[in-house]
């Protein structure tokens, strides 16, 4: 059969325009290397809980067209992403800064202290840069001092971006950290956005009723055939990595990784809430998720008497493992630019995703690049 469209990967971007392309009348075909479709928002049932098989993804948007299309595949719950963060001295805290970490962190009380602590710490931060004759920040950590101060930053920051990113925060760019929530309230909401929440029934189900009705090949990768997956359709839609397109004429793309180490447990309630960061350098893992709160509130949490965990170890990236997150450094960017250039000459190929586009997304702004496109 001759598709419209020959689709490579199952993810967010590439089952969502098999879903809209399907809806205007076009035959596509949807290809994946992996065994399973739905790309790195896939879900694994482990005893009744969906586990984020390649770490935890929570929807948000301030779109209500987004917003409303997803839940029309499937309804959303409310999980509402509130984080706690363990630092080095050993305390929890909650994130983003607000309130309650001020509290935690110095005992302020009311915005006017909290306020104060933090112009007294980022003006010994500017002060210090001026005695050594820096105008403005140069890498993350002078950027974070500038705008948290000192004692968040050792806490609460440091740590936790070193092992991210497997380099020093003087040696990463001050645009990482250009913008840091803060907030004078008791609010630990992580998100800003009017709308969050998880798939009733884990993503699985969002992504079946995105390809329901599409012809979809798994365990298939288009490398091993190129020519003739590129012959078998009118358009390619390609969601992989750019580079390996273009035979890495221009070198390799960087990226970082993560290792799941995944385990279950005999208990109904391990650490009481989804995500739990680790900041200090001396535990090797990033955070702690514990998958059944994403979808079970309350009381409810105790009607499973299993739960199941994953520690997350953020690490340089290798071929043969999963590419996560581009290194989006001077040296990556000037690199990516030459493979866009080419990918802007072509005329029956659409790149799609974090991957074709070199570019970390959250998965709404997916959603709505891809209704305004197919409008």
């Amino acid at each position: 059969m001759k598709y419209d469209y020959l689709i490579v990967g199952s993810g967010l971007f590439g089952a969502t325009f098999a879903y809209l392309a399907n809806r205007q009348g076009k035959r596509c075909l949807v290809i994946d290397k992996r065994p399973h479709a739905g790309g790195n928002i896939y879900c694994e049932e482990i005893d009744g809980i969906n586990v984020h098989k390649y770490g935890a993804h929570i929807f948000h948007t301030s779109d209500k067209e987004v917003w409303d299309f997803v839940n029309s595949i499937v309804p959303f719950n409310r999980y509402t992403n509130c984080p706690v963060a363990q630092a080095p001295n050993g305390k929890l805290y909650n994130l983003p800064f607000n309130m309650n970490t001020f509290h935690q962190m110095w005992g302020v009380k009311t915005p006017i202290e909290a306020q104060a602590k933090l112009e007294e710490q980022r003006h010994e931060a500017v002060a210090k840069m001026q005695a050594e004759g820096i105008s403005k920040p140069r890498n993350l950590e002078e950027q974070a001092l500038t705008l948290i101060g000192k004692d968040i930053y050792e806490q609460l920051i440091k740590g936790y971006t070193e092992k991210q990113w497997g380099r020093p925060c003087k040696e990463l760019p001050a645009f990482i950290i250009r913008r840091l929530p803060v907030r004078m309230t008791f609010d630990n909401n992580y998100f800003d956005d009017s709308y969050q929440g998880i798939p009733i029934g884990g993503y699985n189900k969002l992504i079946d009723g995105l390809l329901n009705g599409i012809d979809i090949k798994l365990d298939t990768n288009f490398f091993d055939n190129r020519k003739h997956w590129e012959s078998i359709a009118d358009k390619l839609v390609f969601t992989g990595k750019i580079d390996e397109f273009y035979d890495e004429c221009f070198g390799k793309l960087e990226y970082r990784t993560v290792r799941f180490e995944t385990s279950r447990y005999n208990t109904p309630n391990f650490q009481g809430n989804a995500v739990v960061n680790y900041t200090s350098s001396d535990v090797p893992y990033t955070r702690i998720i514990e998958h059944k709160h994403f979808e079970t509130f309350g009381a409810a949490v105790y009607d499973n008497p299993w739960t199941v965990v994953s520690k997350e170890y953020s690490t340089e990236w290798h071929e043969g493992m999963e590419p996560f997150y581009p290194v989006n450094d001077a040296k990556n960017q000037k690199i990516y630019e030459k493979y866009r250039k080419l990918a802007e000459k072509e005329t029956d190929i659409i790149f799609g995703g974090r991957l074709a586009e070199y570019k970390y997304y959250d998965m709404a702004p997916i959603i709505r690049q891809l209704l305004n496109l197919f409008k």
